[in-house]
């Protein structure tokens, strides 16, 4: 085996010196470290994806400076090293299938500053989205990425995070402006400024987004904010075929209009919401639309989309009128998976993520939903729509193996109707261990071998999360 090998986690000799890892941070960290099989075992998994490994030690630092500590030991015992903030991934991102120590960084959940006059602050990876837009709800800023999820920002940061509201301010790319990280021997960098722009060498923040955890640990954020839109208009439409609903999303993201969200559900996932969320609405495919910004210019605005919307032989159900229904409304959108989950009791979700050009998308999501429906899956399909973005959440019952094949299979096909029209394997879940075998179809051998390259010089022990993105042997994809 080289070097670089992660098979060389599970012999004997690196069983013992985890062992004596998990022995010197307990003389450490006390109480803040469990290898209880419990929290190993929550700490092993995110969602959705069945597949979990758990680490051999649970750690909990409270600073960069801890951090470094950890770090530093395992690289000096060759022990794999996991991050791991709130858990939602769905692409196996936080399981340990080396074993080694998971870094849990929910106690690193401090706002550090806020510069209000720049738009921007720095925070620690564990605070969730939720609670920074809590803490600067009286500022008139607020950080813009919604994925749904009350997920970590070193999370969202880790996996290149997107969601609802990216057709108008982008994802976590446009947002992280600087960041301080831990590599793989244990010292402490920072890359970026908090100016708006720079053009001094290579963009090692971009290196960090999307790394998914493989080429250091985060440890502060600086992120850009936006100022809280004066005016927020919504517009809630049913139609007849998905085609339409789709169209209109398309229409929509290309007149040039404000559109802070598109969000697209289709009529088994309405359904599900219905029953979840108990709401009351059509059960036909359906769009979520919101405005931000000036009072007159948004009401301009909703009603340019209505007309559009009815252009497609939509039935506009109204805007919601107060702060309150929009939440409830949204509340329900970002309930979705659980509403999915929620239809086959007991079953297990196999999430597809797939980003095409706005022109593909219609025909890509109708000839989805006819393969859905021809191999007798329960699936529904929802997504952001106006960035080309959507989801098929396919609902799984674990004792009957011939549904994941077909699933399987409608999945592979759906990859390539995406490939083949200009688009992704993933919009914004990322690759974990769930997408390898995709991002190869994807990228083909060149580029993940570019990609397997950084990873060597960055992190040559392959410590870091290993076994994701790519396997450190290049022969296993």
């Amino acid at each position: 085996m080289t070097s670089a090998d992660p098979g060389r986690f599970l012999t004997t000799a690196a069983r013992t010196r985890v062992g004596d890892v998990v022995a010197a941070l307990k003389d450490m960290f006390g109480p803040r470290l469990s290898t209880v099989l419990t929290v190993r075992e929550q700490h092993g998994r995110g969602e959705a994806l069945d597949a979990g490994a758990p680490p051999d030690a649970v750690v909990y630092p409270e600073s960069t400076a801890e951090v470094s500590q950890i770090v530093t030991l395992c690289a000096a015992n060759d022990v794999p090293v996991i991050p791991y903030g709130a858990g939602t991934s769905v692409e196996g991102h936080v399981s340990a299938p080396y074993g080694g120590i998971c870094i849990d960084v929910s106690r690193m959940n401090q706002v550090l500053a806020v510069h209000a006059e720049d738009g921007d602050c720095v925070v620690q990876p564990g605070i969730t989205r939720g609670t920074l837009n809590a803490y600067l709800r009286d500022s008139g800023l607020f950080f813009p990425v919604d994925p749904g999820a009350d997920a970590s920002i070193g999370g969202m940061l880790s996996t290149r995070a997107s969601g609802t509201t990216t057709v108008r301010y982008g994802g976590m790319p446009q947002q992280v402006m600087a960041l301080e990280a831990v590599l793989a021997d244990g010292r402490v960098v920072r890359c970026g400024t908090r100016a708006r722009k720079s053009s001094a060498g290579y963009d090692l923040v971009r290196m960090f987004v999307g790394a998914e955890g493989t080429l250091g640990i985060v440890t502060e954020v600086t992120l850009r904010l936006h100022g809280r839109p004066e005016a927020t208009g919504t517009l809630t439409s049913t139609f007849s075929t998905m085609r339409d609903a789709v169209d209109t999303a398309t229409a929509l993201s290309m007149t040039g209009m404000g559109v802070a969200r598109i969000e697209f559900l289709d009529e088994v996932q309405v359904h599900a919401c219905n029953v979840y969320s108990k709401l009351e609405l059509p059960e036909q495919p359906l769009l979520f639309i919101e405005f931000h910004g000036i009072g007159v210019a948004v009401e301009e605005q909703v009603s340019r989309a209505r007309e559009i919307a009815e252009s497609f032989s939509g039935t506009v159900l109204g805007g919601a009128t107060s702060e309150q229904e929009r939440d409830r409304l949204w509340k329900a959108r970002h309930a979705a998976y659980f509403a999915a989950l929620a239809m086959r009791p007991g079953c297990k979700a196999l999430i597809a993520d797939v980003c095409v050009p706005i022109s593909a998308l219609a025909e890509c999501v109708v000839e989805t939903r006819a393969a859905i429906d021809a191999a007798g899956l329960h699936a529904p399909i929802l997504g952001h729509v106006g960035d080309g973005n959507f989801h098929v959440i396919f609902l799984l019952d674990p004792h009957e193996p011939d549904e994941r094949k077909r699933a399987d299979a409608v999945y592979d096909a759906l990859i390539d109707r995406a490939l083949h029209a200009g688009g992704t394997c993933t919009g914004e879940h990322g690759i974990g261990y769930g997408k390898r075998h995709k991002l190869l179809r994807e990228a083909g051998d060149d580029v993940v071998a570019l990609m397997r390259a950084v990873k060597t010089a960055w992190d040559p022990q392959g410590i870091l999360n290993p076994g994701k993105i790519f396997l450190s042997d290049p022969t296993r994809p």
